[in-house]
C-alpha cells in the first residue's frame, strides 16, 4: 500500500504584518513547529482523516460535493481548486494529521496544513511537478480567493518556500535568505482571536484611508509613498482613518529598513531588533491589536533582554515573537511564561514545506 509523509512548517512574520493585503512586502521565515501528514492507500472510496491532536475525525468522499463547502473547510476547498488543473483522487487513504504549530496562534496553522495537503494530493494523484512558488499559489487560491477572505500571500509563500524570504506581494518577487540564523523565542498568549474579522476590519480601514488620499491625488501609490510625505497625505484624511494609513506608510518603510539591514555582512542585529521594536509599536498603538496580556509578555521579554520583540499575526491574541541571544533565551523564556503566557519555546528557522 502506497505511503505518503507530507510536512510543511509554521511561520513567523518579522516585519510587515498588515501589509501584504495592501500588497506591500513583508519579511517572515519558516519555524521547525510543523504540520504533518501521514497517509497510506485505505483500498476505499473515502480519505479517513484522524486528527488526534484536536480530538477530530472525519471522511471526506472522493467526489465530494462542492455546493457545499462550509466557510474555513480548506481540505474540500483544496480538492476543488486542484479539480480546476485536472487532479483528482481516484483512490482512497487513512491519513493522520498531527501538528506541533499551536492552533489559532498566529503561527499559521491553517495554512502549513493546506499546503501539507496540497502537496500530499499532487504527489498521490498528479504526475506534475510543482515548484514552491507554485504550491504557494495555489495555497492562496485555496484560503484567500476561493474563500474571498481578506489575507494576504505572506503565510503560503513562506511556508512553501522556506528559510527566511522577502516577498513582494504585488509582483510575488521573492528573495531568499538562505541559512540566516536568528535566535527567536515564540510566546504563546493562550488567547483566542477573530482572524477572519481582524483581518477584515483592519484591510478596510486601511483601503479606505489609501482611496481617500488617491481621490484627492490621483497620482498617490502607497508602494511609492515615503514618511516625508506623511504630514501632507494625513491632511487629506478622516481623523478615524489617519491611524491606519500611518501605520501602513511607517510600517512599509520599517519593513525596506529591515531588508537593507538583512542584506548587510555582517547582520546588525541590534539594528534588526531596535526595527522590530518600532513596527510592535506601530501595531500596537496605531492598529491596537495587542491586548493587555501581550504587552506584558512583549514587556517580559523585553525587560529581560531581549534585542526585539512584536506581535506575529492578526492581532488580538495569538502569540509573540522575540529575537534573543544564546545566554539569555531560557531567562526571557521564563519570563514570558511568568506573565500567564500559555508558553514560550524557541524556534528555529528551517526548510519549507516536503515529500518523504
Amino acid at each position: 500500500m502506497k505511503k505518503i509523509l507530507s510536512t510543511a512548517p509554521g511561520r513567523v512574520c518579522l516585519f510587515g504584518d498588515h501589509q501584504d493585503y495592501l500588497e506591500l512586502p513583508v519579511i517572515a521565515c519558516a519555524i521547525d513547529r510543523m504540520m504533518q501528514i501521514d497517509a497510506e492507500e485505505n483500498g476505499k472510496d473515502h480519505f479517513e482523516i484522524d486528527m488526534p491532536d484536536m480530538g477530530q475525525q472525519r471522511t471526506i468522499l472522493l467526489e465530494p460535493d462542492f455546493t457545499k463547502i462550509e466557510r474555513g473547510d480548506f481540505l474540500k476547498i483544496a480538492l476543488k481548486v486542484l479539480q480546476k488543473r485536472q487532479i483528482v483522487p481516484n483512490k482512497g487513504y487513512r491519513l493522520t494529521i498531527t501538528s506541533k504549530i499551536p492552533i489559532n496562534a498566529g503561527l499559521s496553522s491553517s495554512s502549513a496544513l493546506t499546503i501539507a495537503w496540497l502537496q500530499f494530493l499532487i504527489a498521490a494523484f498528479s504526475d506534475r511537478s510543482f515548484s514552491s512558488k507554485e504550491l504557494a499559489l495555489l495555497a492562496y487560491e485555496t484560503e484567500v480567493i476561493e474563500e474571498g477572505s481578506s489575507g494576504g500571500k505572506m503565510d503560503q509563500f513562506t511556508i512553501a518556500i522556506g528559510d527566511t524570504i522577502f516577498l513582494d506581494t504585488h509582483t510575488d518577487r521573492v528573495q531568499k535568505f538562505n541559512h540566516l540564523h536568528l535566535n527567536l523565542v515564540v510566546g504563546v498568549s493562550g488567547l483566542s482571536k477573530d482572524t477572519f474579522g481582524t483581518l477584515s476590519h483592519l484591510k478596510s480601514n486601511a483601503w479606505k484611508a489609501i482611496n481617500q488620499v488617491k481621490s484627492q491625488n490621483p497620482e498617490f501609490d502607497i508602494a511609492s509613498a515615503t514618511v516625508n510625505d506623511l504630514s501632507k497625505n494625513l491632511e487629506l484624511l478622516d481623523t478615524s482613518l489617519k491611524p491606519y494609513f500611518y501605520a501602513a506608510v511607517c510600517n512599509h518603510d520599517i519593513t525596506q529598513k529591515a531588508l537593507k539591514t538583512l542584506l548587510q555582512e555582517p547582520l546588525n542585529i541590534q539594528v534588526l531588533g531596535e526595527l522590530m521594536n518600532e513596527h510592535h509599536h506601530l501595531l500596537k498603538t496605531y492598529l491596537k491589536i495587542t491586548p493587555p496580556l501581550m504587552d506584558q509578555m512583549i514587556d517580559a521579554a523585553n525587560n529581560n533582554g531581549a534585542l526585539g520583540s512584536k506581535i506575529v499575526g492578526s492581532g488580538g491574541g495569538g502569540c509573540i515573537v522575540a529575537i534573543v541571544q544564546d545566554h539569555n533565551q531560557k531567562q526571557i523564556i521564563e519570563a514570558i511564561k511568568a506573565t500567564g503566557a500559555a508558553d514560550a519555546f524557541g524556534v528555529n528557522i528551517t526548510k519549507g514545506a516536503s515529500l518523504n
